[in-house]
């Protein structure tokens, strides 16, 4: 029972140590200049602005990132819906998880053709452009709406690593989701 009890204990410490080490504050990206038409440096990564982005939509749920690599850059991410899968009715028939970066959605009996779920909804790694955005992402919930603008982007870092954003509403899975480099972002 010691042992064990040693090994979590460990396990803890060790897990809160990785974390406050890796994940860089975000005060640094602050003061960046953001240009549709150039890269920019954030956090160690070169960041490709790819479109303008400006979104509302429901958030219908929110995970919160500290272990990962793609944490350094996007410590949350926001499960959106909006139009049928912003409203209420449709919703309360929806069981949402998250997990490794992706979304996922369950129903017993389908609210609303499954296409439309899918073409209504997304996972959106969001980057923060500056501590206030980063303070208002950690401090969403579900059932918020949400407006937020950016860019929606690539990441590169020097070893080879790359994370780019889809740029269309109509696919799913592996690669479906969008990276935003979001500057303003309110919450109600």
């Amino acid at each position: 029972m010691r042992l064990s009890r040693f090994f979590l204990l460990v396990a803890l410490v060790g897990g809160s140590y990785q974390y406050w080490h890796s994940h860089k504050p975000i005060a640094a990206a602050a003061d960046i200049a953001v240009s549709a038409d150039r890269a920019w440096s954030a956090y160690g990564y070169q960041i490709t602005p790819l479109e303008k982005f400006n979104f509302e939509a429901r958030v219908l749920r929110t995970e919160h990132y500290s272990m990962d690599r793609e944490s350094q850059l996007a410590p949350v991410d926001l499960a959106l819906g909006w139009g049928p899968m912003a409203t209420t009715s449709v919703v309360d028939k929806v069981t949402i998880t998250q997990s490794n970066r992706f979304y996922y959605w369950h129903v017993n009996e389908f609210p609303i053709p499954r296409r439309e779920i899918e073409l209504n909804s997304a996972n959106m790694h969001m980057v923060p452009a500056n501590a206030d955005v980063e303070r208002t992402l950690r401090s969403i919930h579900s059932g918020q709406r949400v407006t937020f603008s950016g860019y929606l982007i690539e990441a590169r870092a020097t070893d080879g690593w790359r994370w780019k954003s889809s740029l269309t509403r109509d696919d799913t899975g592996a690669g479906a989701c969008e990276l935003v480099w979001v500057e303003k972002i309110a919450a109600q």
